[in-house]
Protein backbone atom coordinates (compact mmCIF):
# COMPACT_ATOMS: atom_id res chain seq x y z
CA UNK A 1 0.00 0.00 0.00
CA UNK A 2 2.85 2.44 0.98
CA UNK A 3 4.42 1.92 -2.33
CA UNK A 4 1.08 2.19 -4.52
CA UNK A 5 0.40 5.36 -2.27
CA UNK A 6 4.23 6.86 -3.16
CA UNK A 7 3.78 6.06 -7.19
CA UNK A 8 0.04 7.68 -7.21
CA UNK A 9 1.77 10.63 -5.49
CA UNK A 10 4.20 10.78 -7.86
CA UNK A 11 2.03 10.52 -10.79
CA UNK A 12 -0.28 13.47 -9.33
CA UNK A 13 2.51 15.47 -8.40
CA UNK A 14 5.56 14.93 -10.70
CA UNK A 15 8.03 17.84 -9.51
CA UNK A 16 7.95 17.71 -5.51
CA UNK A 17 8.34 21.05 -4.24
CA UNK A 18 11.17 19.96 -1.94
CA UNK A 19 13.58 19.39 -4.90
CA UNK A 20 12.83 22.61 -5.76
CA UNK A 21 16.64 24.29 -6.57
CA UNK A 22 18.88 26.60 -8.31
CA UNK A 23 22.69 26.20 -8.95
CA UNK A 24 24.16 29.36 -8.84
CA UNK A 25 26.44 28.03 -11.91
CA UNK A 26 23.55 27.46 -14.09
CA UNK A 27 23.05 31.34 -14.56
CA UNK A 28 26.17 31.13 -16.27
CA UNK A 29 24.87 28.85 -18.67
CA UNK A 30 22.92 30.29 -22.35
CA UNK A 31 18.94 30.26 -21.84
CA UNK A 32 17.57 26.88 -22.49
CA UNK A 33 14.61 24.61 -20.68
CA UNK A 34 14.84 26.90 -17.62
CA UNK A 35 14.39 30.62 -16.70
CA UNK A 36 16.26 31.40 -13.71
CA UNK A 37 16.27 34.96 -13.68
CA UNK A 38 14.95 38.09 -14.55
CA UNK A 39 16.13 37.94 -18.24
CA UNK A 40 16.65 34.49 -18.37
CA UNK A 41 20.26 34.45 -18.40
CA UNK A 42 23.09 37.34 -17.72
CA UNK A 43 23.01 38.24 -20.79
CA UNK A 44 19.94 40.25 -21.14
CA UNK A 45 19.61 39.34 -24.50
CA UNK A 46 16.22 37.12 -23.61
CA UNK A 47 17.08 34.64 -26.44
CA UNK A 48 16.10 31.15 -25.96
CA UNK A 49 17.98 28.17 -27.55
CA UNK A 50 14.54 26.40 -27.66
CA UNK A 51 13.61 25.48 -30.91
CA UNK A 52 10.86 22.93 -30.82
CA UNK A 53 8.08 25.55 -31.83
CA UNK A 54 8.94 27.39 -35.03
CA UNK A 55 7.62 29.23 -37.67
CA UNK A 56 6.17 26.23 -39.47
CA UNK A 57 4.26 25.19 -36.79
CA UNK A 58 3.12 27.63 -34.44
CA UNK A 59 -0.13 27.93 -35.53
CA UNK A 60 -0.72 24.86 -33.78
CA UNK A 61 -0.10 26.34 -30.80
CA UNK A 62 -2.82 25.32 -27.81
CA UNK A 63 -3.63 26.55 -24.50
CA UNK A 64 -2.26 24.00 -21.74
CA UNK A 65 -3.41 25.77 -18.57
CA UNK A 66 -4.05 29.18 -17.07
CA UNK A 67 -4.40 30.93 -13.74
CA UNK A 68 -5.91 34.02 -12.46
CA UNK A 69 -3.72 35.95 -9.80
CA UNK A 70 -6.08 38.71 -9.23
CA UNK A 71 -6.58 42.41 -10.17
CA UNK A 72 -3.25 43.73 -10.19
CA UNK A 73 -1.04 43.51 -13.83
CA UNK A 74 1.92 40.79 -13.69
CA UNK A 75 4.54 42.94 -14.59
CA UNK A 76 7.15 41.05 -13.49
CA UNK A 77 9.11 38.15 -15.25
CA UNK A 78 8.14 34.84 -13.53
CA UNK A 79 10.98 32.53 -13.23
CA UNK A 80 10.97 28.56 -13.94
CA UNK A 81 13.49 26.51 -12.10
CA UNK A 82 12.77 22.67 -11.46
CA UNK A 83 9.62 22.67 -12.97
CA UNK A 84 8.27 25.16 -10.61
CA UNK A 85 7.23 28.77 -11.78
CA UNK A 86 7.51 31.75 -9.30
CA UNK A 87 5.73 35.03 -10.03
CA UNK A 88 4.70 37.96 -8.10
CA UNK A 89 2.81 41.18 -8.21
CA UNK A 90 3.43 43.89 -5.47
CA UNK A 91 3.12 42.89 -2.15
CA UNK A 92 2.31 39.04 -3.57
CA UNK A 93 4.59 36.35 -5.05
CA UNK A 94 3.37 32.20 -5.98
CA UNK A 95 4.78 29.13 -6.76
CA UNK A 96 2.97 26.99 -9.43
CA UNK A 97 3.19 23.75 -11.22
CA UNK A 98 4.60 24.71 -14.39
CA UNK A 99 2.81 21.61 -16.33
CA UNK A 100 -0.35 22.25 -14.97
CA UNK A 101 -0.67 25.56 -13.16
CA UNK A 102 -1.89 24.29 -9.86
CA UNK A 103 -0.88 26.03 -6.87
CA UNK A 104 2.27 24.92 -4.65
CA UNK A 105 2.09 28.42 -2.25
CA UNK A 106 0.95 31.93 -2.06
CA UNK A 107 3.24 34.39 0.25
CA UNK A 108 1.54 37.98 1.44
CA UNK A 109 3.25 40.83 2.64
CA UNK A 110 1.42 43.43 4.97
CA UNK A 111 2.44 46.56 3.80
CA UNK A 112 3.05 49.48 5.41
CA UNK A 113 2.52 51.63 2.39
CA UNK A 114 4.80 52.83 -0.66
CA UNK A 115 4.36 53.40 -4.48
CA UNK A 116 2.68 49.96 -6.09
CA UNK A 117 3.30 50.79 -9.25
CA UNK A 118 4.21 47.69 -10.05
CA UNK A 119 7.29 44.70 -9.72
CA UNK A 120 9.64 43.54 -11.88
CA UNK A 121 10.40 39.93 -10.49
CA UNK A 122 11.84 37.99 -8.12
CA UNK A 123 15.39 36.19 -7.64
CA UNK A 124 16.47 32.91 -7.12
CA UNK A 125 19.71 31.24 -5.50
CA UNK A 126 19.96 27.40 -4.01
CA UNK A 127 17.20 26.81 -2.50
CA UNK A 128 15.83 30.70 -1.33
CA UNK A 129 14.00 33.46 -3.40
CA UNK A 130 14.54 37.49 -2.94
CA UNK A 131 11.76 40.23 -4.08
CA UNK A 132 11.45 43.47 -2.82
CA UNK A 133 8.39 45.14 -1.45
CA UNK A 134 6.93 48.52 -2.28
CA UNK A 135 7.48 49.36 1.83
CA UNK A 136 11.22 48.77 1.05
CA UNK A 137 11.92 45.17 2.15
CA UNK A 138 14.02 43.16 0.33
CA UNK A 139 12.92 39.71 1.30
CA UNK A 140 13.82 36.02 1.47
CA UNK A 141 11.55 33.07 0.85
CA UNK A 142 12.17 29.59 0.88
CA UNK A 143 11.30 28.37 -2.40
CA UNK A 144 9.81 25.23 -1.47
CA UNK A 145 7.34 26.27 1.00
CA UNK A 146 7.01 30.31 0.32
CA UNK A 147 8.01 30.77 4.29
CA UNK A 148 10.20 34.01 4.84
CA UNK A 149 13.80 33.63 5.81
CA UNK A 150 14.15 37.00 6.47
CA UNK A 151 13.85 40.71 5.81
CA UNK A 152 16.03 43.56 5.92
CA UNK A 153 15.36 47.11 4.86
CA UNK A 154 16.66 48.65 1.97
CA UNK A 155 15.62 52.35 2.03
CA UNK A 156 13.58 55.06 4.60
CA UNK A 157 9.73 54.68 3.85
CA UNK A 158 9.60 58.51 5.55
CA UNK A 159 11.98 59.45 2.47
CA UNK A 160 9.68 58.36 -0.20
CA UNK A 161 11.54 55.87 -1.58
CA UNK A 162 9.79 52.72 -2.76
CA UNK A 163 10.69 49.75 -4.24
CA UNK A 164 9.67 47.39 -7.85
CA UNK A 165 12.96 46.30 -9.34
CA UNK A 166 13.90 42.13 -9.18
CA UNK A 167 17.02 41.63 -7.54
CA UNK A 168 20.09 40.29 -9.53
CA UNK A 169 22.04 37.15 -7.99
CA UNK A 170 25.94 37.22 -8.89
CA UNK A 171 27.41 34.81 -6.41
CA UNK A 172 27.07 35.64 -3.16
CA UNK A 173 26.15 38.63 -4.11
CA UNK A 174 22.04 39.68 -3.80
CA UNK A 175 21.62 42.86 -5.86
CA UNK A 176 18.76 45.47 -5.60
CA UNK A 177 18.13 49.23 -5.66
CA UNK A 178 15.19 51.61 -4.20
CA UNK A 179 13.43 53.50 -6.37
CA UNK A 180 12.48 57.55 -6.58
CA UNK A 181 9.73 59.67 -8.18
CA UNK A 182 8.87 62.59 -6.65
CA UNK A 183 11.56 63.08 -4.07
CA UNK A 184 14.70 64.42 -4.28
CA UNK A 185 16.89 61.69 -2.66
CA UNK A 186 20.28 60.27 -4.11
CA UNK A 187 19.43 57.26 -5.73
CA UNK A 188 21.85 53.69 -4.81
CA UNK A 189 22.48 50.23 -5.40
CA UNK A 190 22.74 47.78 -2.98
CA UNK A 191 24.52 44.28 -2.54
CA UNK A 192 22.92 41.99 0.10
CA UNK A 193 24.47 38.19 1.68
CA UNK A 194 21.79 35.87 0.39
CA UNK A 195 22.18 34.09 3.70
CA UNK A 196 22.34 36.72 6.00
CA UNK A 197 20.18 39.47 4.30
CA UNK A 198 23.17 41.82 5.76
CA UNK A 199 24.06 44.36 3.49
CA UNK A 200 27.67 44.15 1.96
CA UNK A 201 28.66 47.36 -0.12
CA UNK A 202 26.23 50.56 -1.05
CA UNK A 203 26.98 52.40 -4.19
CA UNK A 204 25.57 56.18 -4.93
CA UNK A 205 24.46 57.50 -8.41
CA UNK A 206 26.00 60.84 -7.53
CA UNK A 207 29.60 61.03 -6.99
CA UNK A 208 30.77 61.71 -2.85
CA UNK A 209 32.39 65.48 -2.17
CA UNK A 210 35.55 65.80 -3.74
CA UNK A 211 35.78 63.06 -5.95
CA UNK A 212 35.79 62.27 -9.84
CA UNK A 213 32.29 63.52 -11.29
CA UNK A 214 31.52 66.03 -8.25
CA UNK A 215 32.27 69.15 -11.12
CA UNK A 216 29.41 67.87 -12.70
CA UNK A 217 27.16 69.46 -10.35
CA UNK A 218 27.14 72.83 -9.16
CA UNK A 219 27.34 72.59 -5.50
CA UNK A 220 26.68 69.71 -2.55
CA UNK A 221 23.27 70.81 -1.86
CA UNK A 222 22.07 69.35 -5.51
CA UNK A 223 24.91 66.46 -5.71
CA UNK A 224 23.63 64.96 -2.41
CA UNK A 225 19.61 64.84 -3.62
CA UNK A 226 20.49 64.54 -7.22
CA UNK A 227 18.11 61.25 -8.27
CA UNK A 228 19.92 58.36 -10.60
CA UNK A 229 18.26 55.15 -9.02
CA UNK A 230 18.25 51.73 -11.17
CA UNK A 231 14.62 51.14 -11.86
CA UNK A 232 15.65 47.41 -14.05
CA UNK A 233 17.62 44.66 -13.30
CA UNK A 234 21.15 44.84 -14.67
CA UNK A 235 23.05 42.26 -16.67
CA UNK A 236 26.45 40.52 -16.06
CA UNK A 237 29.97 39.41 -17.54
CA UNK A 238 31.45 36.44 -15.93
CA UNK A 239 35.25 36.66 -17.64
CA UNK A 240 34.93 40.65 -17.07
CA UNK A 241 33.22 40.39 -13.32
CA UNK A 242 31.45 43.46 -14.54
CA UNK A 243 27.84 44.36 -13.52
CA UNK A 244 26.43 46.60 -16.35
CA UNK A 245 22.93 48.71 -15.44
CA UNK A 246 21.52 51.73 -16.01
CA UNK A 247 21.02 54.98 -13.79
CA UNK A 248 17.48 57.24 -13.78
CA UNK A 249 17.08 61.04 -14.66
CA UNK A 250 18.64 63.33 -12.05
CA UNK A 251 16.63 65.67 -9.77
CA UNK A 252 14.58 67.59 -9.33
CA UNK A 253 12.91 66.56 -12.59
CA UNK A 254 12.26 68.60 -15.90
CA UNK A 255 13.71 71.83 -13.77
CA UNK A 256 17.53 71.83 -14.76
CA UNK A 257 18.49 75.64 -13.96
CA UNK A 258 19.55 74.50 -10.05
CA UNK A 259 21.98 71.22 -10.75
CA UNK A 260 23.64 72.76 -14.22
CA UNK A 261 26.03 70.68 -15.22
CA UNK A 262 26.53 67.01 -17.07
CA UNK A 263 24.76 65.33 -13.70
CA UNK A 264 26.79 62.71 -13.47
CA UNK A 265 26.47 59.47 -12.71
CA UNK A 266 22.62 60.18 -13.63
CA UNK A 267 21.77 59.01 -16.88
CA UNK A 268 24.55 56.30 -17.27
CA UNK A 269 25.58 52.75 -18.36
CA UNK A 270 27.46 51.99 -15.63
CA UNK A 271 29.76 48.95 -15.14
CA UNK A 272 30.47 48.03 -11.68
CA UNK A 273 32.52 45.19 -9.85
CA UNK A 274 30.19 43.12 -8.04
CA UNK A 275 32.54 42.13 -5.18
CA UNK A 276 33.57 45.57 -4.21
CA UNK A 277 30.75 48.12 -5.60
CA UNK A 278 33.44 49.98 -7.21
CA UNK A 279 32.65 51.44 -10.93
CA UNK A 280 35.10 49.98 -13.67
CA UNK A 281 33.45 52.53 -16.31
CA UNK A 282 30.39 54.69 -17.35
CA UNK A 283 29.23 56.08 -20.35
CA UNK A 284 26.30 59.67 -20.09
CA UNK A 285 23.59 58.96 -22.83
CA UNK A 286 21.81 62.05 -21.87
CA UNK A 287 24.00 65.14 -19.86
CA UNK A 288 21.84 67.01 -17.56
CA UNK A 289 18.52 65.33 -18.43
CA UNK A 290 16.05 67.85 -17.90
CA UNK A 291 12.98 65.60 -19.61
CA UNK A 292 13.19 62.49 -17.23
CA UNK A 293 14.47 60.08 -19.63
CA UNK A 294 16.47 58.00 -17.88
CA UNK A 295 18.79 55.26 -18.72
CA UNK A 296 17.11 52.44 -16.83
CA UNK A 297 16.68 50.03 -19.99
CA UNK A 298 18.18 47.21 -20.44
CA UNK A 299 22.20 46.59 -21.23
CA UNK A 300 22.07 43.96 -23.79
CA UNK A 301 25.23 41.88 -24.16
CA UNK A 302 26.99 40.26 -27.12
CA UNK A 303 30.05 39.35 -28.87
CA UNK A 304 30.84 39.42 -32.28
CA UNK A 305 32.91 40.83 -35.29
CA UNK A 306 33.48 44.18 -35.55
CA UNK A 307 36.13 46.12 -37.96
CA UNK A 308 37.92 42.42 -38.32
CA UNK A 309 38.06 41.47 -34.64
CA UNK A 310 36.00 39.83 -32.48
CA UNK A 311 34.65 42.49 -29.86
CA UNK A 312 32.86 42.15 -26.70
CA UNK A 313 29.72 44.90 -26.71
CA UNK A 314 26.77 46.11 -24.89
CA UNK A 315 23.91 47.79 -26.16
CA UNK A 316 21.30 49.79 -25.15
CA UNK A 317 17.91 51.15 -26.68
CA UNK A 318 17.39 54.06 -24.66
CA UNK A 319 14.44 55.98 -23.65
CA UNK A 320 15.49 59.17 -25.31
CA UNK A 321 15.28 57.96 -28.73
CA UNK A 322 18.51 56.44 -29.39
CA UNK A 323 20.46 53.52 -29.82
CA UNK A 324 23.68 52.80 -28.04
CA UNK A 325 26.81 50.24 -28.48
CA UNK A 326 29.58 50.30 -26.10
CA UNK A 327 32.65 48.40 -25.57
CA UNK A 328 31.54 46.39 -22.15
CA UNK A 329 35.32 46.26 -21.58
CA UNK A 330 36.36 49.43 -21.71
CA UNK A 331 33.43 51.80 -22.28
CA UNK A 332 34.61 53.26 -25.71
CA UNK A 333 32.23 54.35 -27.79
CA UNK A 334 31.22 52.55 -30.79
CA UNK A 335 27.92 53.67 -32.14
CA UNK A 336 25.05 55.85 -31.86
CA UNK A 337 21.84 56.14 -33.90
CA UNK A 338 17.91 57.04 -33.66
CA UNK A 339 15.38 54.29 -33.47
CA UNK A 340 12.68 56.76 -32.37
CA UNK A 341 11.29 59.86 -33.59
CA UNK A 342 13.19 62.82 -31.27
CA UNK A 343 13.69 66.81 -32.02
CA UNK A 344 15.37 67.66 -28.80
CA UNK A 345 19.01 67.40 -30.13
CA UNK A 346 21.11 69.02 -32.24
CA UNK A 347 24.00 66.48 -33.27
CA UNK A 348 26.15 64.11 -31.55
CA UNK A 349 29.50 65.11 -29.77
CA UNK A 350 32.86 63.29 -29.84
CA UNK A 351 31.60 61.03 -27.29
CA UNK A 352 28.63 59.73 -29.17
CA UNK A 353 26.18 61.67 -27.29
CA UNK A 354 23.03 63.67 -28.11
CA UNK A 355 23.96 67.54 -27.62
CA UNK A 356 20.73 68.81 -26.55
CA UNK A 357 19.30 71.54 -27.66
CA UNK A 358 18.54 74.28 -25.05
CA UNK A 359 15.46 75.18 -26.70
CA UNK A 360 13.87 72.18 -26.27
CA UNK A 361 14.11 72.42 -22.85
CA UNK A 362 10.99 72.91 -20.63
CA UNK A 363 9.97 76.34 -21.04
CA UNK A 364 7.47 78.64 -18.99
CA UNK A 365 5.46 78.95 -22.24
CA UNK A 366 5.95 75.30 -23.59
CA UNK A 367 8.31 73.31 -25.64
CA UNK A 368 7.09 70.86 -28.37
CA UNK A 369 9.57 67.94 -28.26
CA UNK A 370 9.12 64.50 -29.34
CA UNK A 371 9.76 62.33 -28.06
CA UNK A 372 7.72 62.78 -24.26
CA UNK A 373 8.17 61.80 -21.21
CA UNK A 374 7.00 58.29 -21.76
CA UNK A 375 10.20 58.31 -24.42
CA UNK A 376 11.17 56.70 -27.91
CA UNK A 377 11.15 53.17 -25.52
CA UNK A 378 10.50 52.66 -21.82
CA UNK A 379 11.11 49.66 -19.10
CA UNK A 380 9.64 47.20 -21.20
CA UNK A 381 12.45 44.29 -22.03
CA UNK A 382 14.15 43.88 -25.43
CA UNK A 383 15.39 41.08 -27.15
CA UNK A 384 18.50 40.10 -29.34
CA UNK A 385 18.76 37.51 -31.51
CA UNK A 386 22.42 36.77 -32.38
CA UNK A 387 21.74 34.31 -35.41
CA UNK A 388 20.24 37.41 -36.84
CA UNK A 389 21.78 40.37 -35.70
CA UNK A 390 19.31 41.96 -34.71
CA UNK A 391 18.13 44.04 -32.00
CA UNK A 392 14.16 43.75 -31.20
CA UNK A 393 13.04 46.98 -29.04
CA UNK A 394 9.42 48.20 -28.15
CA UNK A 395 9.09 51.60 -30.32
CA UNK A 396 6.55 54.30 -28.72
CA UNK A 397 6.32 57.58 -30.44
CA UNK A 398 4.87 60.89 -28.76
CA UNK A 399 4.74 64.51 -28.60
CA UNK A 400 4.51 66.90 -25.75
CA UNK A 401 4.52 70.07 -24.76
CA UNK A 402 7.01 70.79 -21.94
CA UNK A 403 6.03 73.42 -19.03
CA UNK A 404 8.74 74.47 -16.65
CA UNK A 405 6.61 75.06 -14.06
CA UNK A 406 9.13 76.20 -10.96
CA UNK A 407 11.33 79.14 -12.29
CA UNK A 408 12.98 79.49 -9.00
CA UNK A 409 16.72 78.82 -8.36
CA UNK A 410 16.78 75.94 -6.60
CA UNK A 411 13.41 73.85 -7.92
CA UNK A 412 12.32 70.80 -5.89
CA UNK A 413 11.20 67.62 -6.74
CA UNK A 414 8.85 68.03 -10.32
CA UNK A 415 9.86 70.78 -11.58
CA UNK A 416 8.19 70.81 -15.17
CA UNK A 417 5.20 68.55 -16.57
CA UNK A 418 5.20 67.46 -20.16
CA UNK A 419 1.22 67.56 -21.39
CA UNK A 420 1.08 64.85 -24.35
CA UNK A 421 -0.62 66.38 -27.81
CA UNK A 422 0.04 62.93 -29.72
CA UNK A 423 0.85 59.02 -28.34
CA UNK A 424 1.39 56.55 -30.80
CA UNK A 425 1.01 54.01 -32.92
CA UNK A 426 3.49 51.79 -31.23
CA UNK A 427 5.38 49.31 -32.75
CA UNK A 428 8.20 46.52 -32.41
CA UNK A 429 11.65 47.39 -34.20
CA UNK A 430 14.23 45.30 -35.71
CA UNK A 431 17.54 47.24 -35.37
CA UNK A 432 21.10 45.99 -37.02
CA UNK A 433 23.64 46.37 -34.23
CA UNK A 434 26.00 46.84 -36.09
CA UNK A 435 24.99 49.53 -38.30
CA UNK A 436 21.89 51.06 -35.92
CA UNK A 437 19.72 50.72 -39.19
CA UNK A 438 16.21 50.05 -38.50
CA UNK A 439 15.57 46.97 -40.59
CA UNK A 440 11.92 46.65 -40.22
CA UNK A 441 8.97 48.35 -37.48
CA UNK A 442 5.96 46.12 -37.07
CA UNK A 443 2.68 48.53 -36.02
CA UNK A 444 1.41 47.16 -32.72
CA UNK A 445 -1.28 50.07 -31.86
CA UNK A 446 -1.42 52.65 -29.68
CA UNK A 447 -0.67 51.38 -25.69
CA UNK A 448 1.17 48.70 -26.18
CA UNK A 449 4.04 47.98 -23.77
CA UNK A 450 5.12 44.08 -23.66
CA UNK A 451 8.60 43.23 -23.76
CA UNK A 452 10.07 40.90 -25.83
CA UNK A 453 11.24 37.18 -26.58
CA UNK A 454 13.21 35.50 -29.35
CA UNK A 455 13.74 32.24 -30.22
CA UNK A 456 16.28 29.50 -32.03
CA UNK A 457 12.75 28.30 -33.54
CA UNK A 458 13.16 31.77 -35.76
CA UNK A 459 10.38 33.89 -33.66
CA UNK A 460 9.63 36.79 -32.13
CA UNK A 461 7.04 36.75 -29.50
CA UNK A 462 5.32 39.87 -27.83
CA UNK A 463 1.61 41.77 -27.94
CA UNK A 464 -0.10 44.41 -29.40
CA UNK A 465 -2.28 47.36 -27.77
CA UNK A 466 -5.47 45.51 -28.39
CA UNK A 467 -4.77 42.19 -26.15
CA UNK A 468 -3.32 40.23 -28.50
CA UNK A 469 0.21 38.23 -28.40
CA UNK A 470 1.90 37.93 -31.28
CA UNK A 471 4.62 35.99 -32.81
CA UNK A 472 6.55 37.42 -35.72
CA UNK A 473 9.28 36.66 -38.31
CA UNK A 474 12.29 38.08 -37.10
CA UNK A 475 13.82 39.14 -40.61
CA UNK A 476 11.13 40.45 -42.11
CA UNK A 477 8.38 41.45 -38.94
CA UNK A 478 5.64 39.76 -40.63
CA UNK A 479 2.83 37.99 -38.10
CA UNK A 480 2.44 34.34 -38.57
CA UNK A 481 0.82 33.50 -35.29
CA UNK A 482 -0.96 35.96 -33.09
CA UNK A 483 -4.04 34.92 -30.28
CA UNK A 484 -6.50 37.51 -28.39
CA UNK A 485 -5.94 37.66 -24.56
CA UNK A 486 -8.11 40.08 -24.04
CA UNK A 487 -6.08 42.18 -21.79
CA UNK A 488 -2.42 44.14 -22.57
CA UNK A 489 0.70 41.74 -21.85
CA UNK A 490 3.16 43.12 -19.76
CA UNK A 491 6.60 42.87 -19.22
CA UNK A 492 8.12 39.92 -21.82
CA UNK A 493 7.04 36.25 -22.85
CA UNK A 494 9.25 33.88 -21.70
CA UNK A 495 9.97 30.01 -22.94
CA UNK A 496 10.76 26.84 -20.85
CA UNK A 497 10.72 23.11 -21.66
CA UNK A 498 9.40 20.06 -19.61
CA UNK A 499 9.42 16.30 -20.09
CA UNK A 500 10.37 17.00 -23.72
CA UNK A 501 7.86 19.79 -24.37
CA UNK A 502 8.09 23.65 -25.07
CA UNK A 503 5.67 26.08 -22.65
CA UNK A 504 5.16 29.33 -24.02
CA UNK A 505 4.28 31.41 -21.24
CA UNK A 506 2.22 34.79 -21.18
CA UNK A 507 1.26 37.28 -18.76
CA UNK A 508 -2.00 39.34 -19.95
CA UNK A 509 -3.65 41.70 -17.07
CA UNK A 510 -3.32 39.13 -14.13
CA UNK A 511 -3.70 36.28 -15.80
CA UNK A 512 -0.87 33.54 -16.54
CA UNK A 513 -1.56 31.47 -19.90
CA UNK A 514 0.62 28.38 -20.86
CA UNK A 515 0.64 27.47 -24.35
CA UNK A 516 2.42 24.51 -26.61
CA UNK A 517 2.23 22.33 -29.28
CA UNK A 518 -1.17 20.43 -29.47
CA UNK A 519 -0.50 17.11 -28.84
CA UNK A 520 -1.75 14.40 -31.54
Amino acid sequence: MKTLLLLLLAFLFPKSAATQNLDPRDLLNPLGASWPTYNGDYSGRRFSQLSQITAANVSNLALVWTVDLGKDPVKGTPLVVDGVIYSSVPDKAWALDARTGRLIWHWENKSRGGTHIGHRGIAMFGKWLFLVTPDNYLVSLDAATGKERWRTEIADLKLDFFSTVAPVIIRNHVLVSPSIESTDNRGYLDSYDPETGKLQWRWYATPDAGSRGAETWPNDEARSHGGGAAWVPGTYDPELNLYYFGTANPQPVMAGQGRLGDNLWTDCIIALNPDSGKMAWFYQTTPHDTHDWDSAETSVLFDTDLDGRKRKLLAQANRNGYFFVLDRTTGEHILTAPFAPNNWAKGLDAQGRPIRDAKKDPQPAGALVMPSEEGGTNWFPPSLDPETGYFYVRVTRSVAVYYLTDTSSKPEAWGGIDKPVQRGPSSIAAIDYKTGRVVWDHPTGAEAVSGLLTTAGRLVFGGDGSGNALALDPLTGRTIWHVNLNERMFNGPITYKLDGRQYLLLAAGGKLYAFALAEH
